[in-house]
């Protein structure tokens, strides 16, 4: 394939391309198919099932669990309205069948959850997934695009070694569940608010949340090491790049930013916390 071709297969197509279409609704499918069986016999497999129940999970992670649901619900939904938009389906299909994808997926877990006695179904789980989609959908029948965009950052905490059944067991199971060291931003284009200024269309403000001295979801627990847990929230002022807004004739490049721009760019940052105060960051991830 040459270049010009392997280029233009990444070019979102002008009019409908139904064998595109036809493509993605299938991959969609069987990948989702094949993640829910996934999840069904090594997650889920390990805890025993009763009948579906709900809990109140408000209070626990700092609600940094949440803002890890709606980052998801937001990033699937952003994705699945990219590519029907690659496919050429017109902007209120995409929206439609596209922008809910996150919101229909994690539901489903969500529903899993309720038929486990680990878990159970979150309404605030739902609400947050609910949420992330209200994101991206609501700034596109606003603005026609993503002026506010919902990113995230990560580095390796020592806490992860103190409790590894809940925050995880080497770096990839870190970045999956130990909070301590999860950072949620939204990133605002400065541009798009400010049309006629002379302010790199890329670049953006960012506003940081996190919190550290996790062991547990909350101090309530029957285990005594855990008990004296001092958690506190983090604040963060950072920049930011919006790489979708990098100029390039590439479409592939175009495609790559797309993907890059769910982490936030490392940059220096200002924390505040309600623990030490102000606090100066260096390159922060």
């Amino acid at each position: 394939m040459s270049q010009s071709k392997f280029d233009s297969f990444f070019k979102p197509s002008d009019t409908l391309n139904l064998q595109r279409k036809n493509a993605v609704v299938i991959s969609e499918a069987a990948l989702a198919g094949i993640t829910l069986i996934g999840l069904n016999q090594l997650w889920y497999s390990d805890f025993e099932r009763g009948k579906f129940r709900t809990v109140n999970d408000n209070s626990e992670w700092l609600q940094l669990d949440k803002l890890g649901h709606v980052y998801s619900a937001y990033q699937l939904g952003r994705f699945g309205a990219n590519i029907l938009n690659w496919s050429g389906v017109e902007k209120k299909d995409q929206l439609i069948y596209g922008a809910t994808l996150g919101l229909g997926f994690l539901t489903v877990v969500e529903v899993f959850d309720g038929f486990s006695e680990e878990w159970g179904f979150s309404w605030g789980d739902m609400a947050a997934n609910a949420a992330g989609t209200g994101l991206y959908i609501g700034q596109e029948l606003l603005w026609n695009e993503q002026r506010i965009a919902l990113k995230y950052s990560f580095h390796q905490t020592h806490f992860a070694k103190q409790n590894p059944d809940k925050l995880g067991d080497g770096f990839f199971e870190e970045v999956l569940k130990d909070y301590n060291g999860q950072t949620y931003w939204l990133s605002f284009n400065i541009h798009s608010f400010f049309k006629k200024s002379k302010i790199p269309k890329w670049l953006n403000v960012a506003f940081g949340y996190g919190g550290e001295g996790m062991l547990t979801g909350n101090t309530n627990t029957e285990n005594m090491a855990f008990l004296n847990q001092d958690r506190y929230r983090q604040y963060y002022l950072s920049l930011d790049i919006d790489l979708t807004r990098i100029n390039t004739k590439s479409h592939f490049l175009r495609t790559l930013f797309d993907v890059f721009s769910s982490i936030k760019v490392p940059f220096p940052a200002v924390e505040f916390n309600d623990k030490n105060g102000l606090k100066l960051r260096g390159i922060y991830f």
